[in-house]
């Protein structure tokens, strides 16, 4: 099931159990109960529960985000070191450049392919990976520049290596979800707090009323599920998506 048809079940079920509660608390209200009695206390508290619970949200929402962005800069920054090898070995041998070339081609196939969909489904890199990247890296250190020009050329190749095995271990520890549990525990019981703080009102049924606490309750329930979406960095939805490497290796577009 499409997530945006997720997200809306879930707004509008969150809305209609807020409305459908009201109503049947109103007809089971006593006939002497009063809504405009409610005490200031309550009130007050539910205004500074609102508050505080925007403000974790907020945290929890820009928290998320920000590891998304880390996410995405970690396969921008490994895409743009494997362009630099693959355009810096041109001083090399035809026969080294060519097996250069060919094994980081063959490192970003893996990765726009096979890998990829582990770290969507599985949350985790491949073996093979690791190996097609170390095989790169046996390439480039395992060959003796025999001109001051490739001397020149070598250790910015091995640079750039560094930096794609480092861009690689970093995009391996972002691929879980980055919410801790005793989070969701905290997001989960504050909305149902924050919510059930509306019963407290004694809110009436008018329409007016419903329609706000449908839509109060819907803009949680959208919240919540935004944070889950962000949650997990190399898929769902809004995930960071391998771009980068198709945009500067568009044969593996393929």
């Amino acid at each position: 099931m499409p997530e945006w048809l997720v997200l809306t079940l879930a707004m509008l079920a969150a809305g209609v159990v807020v409305v459908v509660i009201t109503l049947v608390r109103h007809k089971r209200a006593a006939d002497d109960e009063d809504p405009s009695e409610t005490p200031d206390v309550i009130e007050y508290m539910t205004m500074w529960i609102g508050v505080v619970y925007a403000i974790v949200l907020g945290l929890a929402i820009a928290g998320v985000w920000e590891a998304r962005s880390a996410a995405q800069d970690h396969v921008q920054a490994e895409a743009q070191a494997l362009h630099e090898i693959d355009q810096r070995v041109r001083v090399y041998p035809v026969d080294v450049r060519d097996r250069i070339r060919a094994d980081v081609n063959a490192y970003v196939g893996h990765v726009a392919t096979k890998e990829w969909k582990a770290m969507e489904d599985h949350g985790e890199l491949t073996e093979r990976g690791d190996e097609l990247l170390a095989q790169v890296r046996h390439d480039v250190t395992d060959y003796q520049p025999r001109t001051d020009f490739e001397a020149q050329a070598y250790q910015p190749l091995l640079d750039q290596i560094t930096a794609a095995d480092e861009a690689r271990t970093a995009r391996a520890n972002a691929t879980s979800p980055t919410m801790p549990g005793v989070v969701w525990f905290g997001l989960i019981t504050g909305a149902v707090i924050t919510i059930g703080m509306i019963f407290a009102l004694q809110i009436r049924r008018t329409p007016r009323e419903l329609i706000l606490a449908g839509l109060f309750s819907a803009l949680i329930a959208f919240l919540l599920f935004l944070i889950w979406d962000f949650d997990a960095p190399y898929s769902r939805d809004t995930a960071a998506t391998m771009e980068p490497l198709l945009n500067l290796f568009p044969h593996t577009r393929g």
